[in-house]
């Protein structure tokens, strides 16, 4: 940011759009005023990311991980606790008001519930027509046809606009979350998981669609998901995290075919395998997610993990590059190498 204006430049295809550096958000567990007796909720507690321009990032973890706290913290709709996040090299975290407004334009949200996210009492056009008549991007007649152009786009008919939400289904609902999002011309996009309301048939559609989209309009996404079921078909690289830590961070294929953290091995574990010939073993996890109020010492998922010894307990694994752009945060890691080949495949 210079003499106190945003200045944002082009990044290239396959350059670093967005950094998190140690991003922490933590919320107020209790409401005393002695601050020696405060307690948090540590949503998300230490993370450090980059996603490059063009891509699809996709995280995945059990629910209450935190993974949709980063999607709303790197949108600024939650402000972050600590650390520091870099969109186009500008630490959005030191922007007022003004400023991140303007930079609306470039980053929007895809939300989960295609139910609640849009506006019962406006018609789809006013609901895809409103981000630009808050930016003042275009006149009134010129908004019409832009928002026909954005329901044709999604799949949508340009008389859809004078009908309400509550005349389409669940899949349509958020074509038109999809159109809303786009209306601003965004770069980034954080797709919260953006289709695990939808039936099964649909949530394919929907994939494809924001996987055409991607290659259009040359969108970057971050892709928020329950299992690797889902985000493997779309995502370039996969984050896993576990109780507001990343746990493992690498390309889709190297995830699948070689997790090296005990947890993300259990959640590929659960994976559906259409053929029962390969009897592949299920990982079952043993006990209950912890308190993000009061999480583990040393390796949070150590409670859980059937491979955890005394310095699992005691010591916080580092979160390291093993190669390859293949991160992993686990004190087992050499060992972990042969625990794949036992649990993942037969």
């Amino acid at each position: 940011m210079a003499d106190g204006k945003l200045n944002l430049k082009d990044v290239p295809l396959g350059e670093e759009l967005l950094r998190l550096e140690d991003v922490k958000t933590y919320y107020p567990a209790n409401k005393t005023v002695v601050k020696s007796k405060r307690k948090y909720v540590k949503a998300v507690d230490g993370i450090s990311l980059s996603v490059k321009c063009g891509e699809t990032f996709g995280l995945v973890g059990e629910s209450g991980c935190g993974k949709s706290t980063i999607g709303r913290t790197v949108l600024r709709l939650e402000e972050a606790t600590g650390g520091k996040i870099f969109y186009k090299g500008v630490d959005i975290c030191s922007l007022n008001k003004e400023d991140m407004r303007k930079l609306r334009q470039e980053m929007q949200m895809i939300f989960q519930d295609p139910y609640s996210s849009l506006n019962p009492k406006m018609t789809v056009g006013a609901i895809i027509g409103e981000p630009m008549k808050i930016h003042r991007l275009c006149s009134p007649a010129e908004q019409e046809k832009r928002v026909e152009e954005l329901l044709e786009l999604v799949g949508l008919r340009p008389y859809h606009a004078k009908r309400y939400p509550h005349e389409f289904s669940g899949g349509q609902r958020q074509r038109i979350g999809i159109a809303r999002a786009l209306a601003v011309n965004p770069e980034l996009i954080v797709c919260d998981e953006a289709v695990s309301a939808l039936d099964v048939s649909i949530q394919a559609q929907v994939l494809n669609l924001l996987s055409k989209l991607q290659k259009e309009l040359n969108l970057t996404y971050i892709f928020i998901a329950h299992g690797l079921a889902t985000v493997r078909h779309i995502s370039d690289r996969i984050g896993v995290m576990y109780l507001g830590k990343l746990v493992e961070v690498a390309d889709s294929e190297t995830i699948l075919k070689n997790p090296l953290h005990p947890y993300t091995q259990a959640l590929i574990s659960a994976i559906p395998e259409p053929n029962p010939e390969l009897n592949k073993k299920r990982i079952i996890l043993q006990g209950d997610v912890p308190s993000p109020v009061d999480p583990p010492s040393g390796c949070r998922f150590h409670t859980r993990c059937p491979y955890a010894t005394e310095r699992c307990k005691a010591e916080e694994p580092a979160f390291r590059d093993i190669g390859g752009e293949h991160f992993v945060a686990c004190h087992l890691m050499d060992k972990g190498k042969s625990i794949q080949k036992e649990a993942v495949s037969e």
